[in-house]
């Protein structure tokens, strides 16, 4: 018999640093997605649902619990997602 079953939304805590927290207008953000999530479909949603994501970059670089990934990397519930603005440096 098929399982009618589905997996619960993901929540992921969203934190935002120096100009990219400006823009916003806050540092911390959660936010429920679908299951089976990626990083790429959380910046879609974020740009999408809350105020200020839209002046971001489309591509931004990305740190799931302290580990940049690339957009394809899949979330978990509780995962922290870490948006950094691009960084220089001497």
């Amino acid at each position: 018999m098929p399982s009618s079953v589905t997996s619960p939304a993901v929540t992921v805590t969203v934190r935002l640093f120096a100009r990219y927290a400006e823009v916003v207008g806050r540092e911390r953000v959660d936010i429920s997605l679908p299951p089976n999530a990626t990083v790429g479909d959380l910046v879609t949603t974020l740009r999408a649902r809350e105020q200020g994501f839209s002046a971001l970059p489309v591509r931004m670089l990305c740190a799931v619990n302290l580990v940049h990934v690339l957009p394809s990397h899949p979330l978990r519930d509780g995962d922290e997602v870490a948006i950094l603005p691009p960084m220089a440096g001497g």
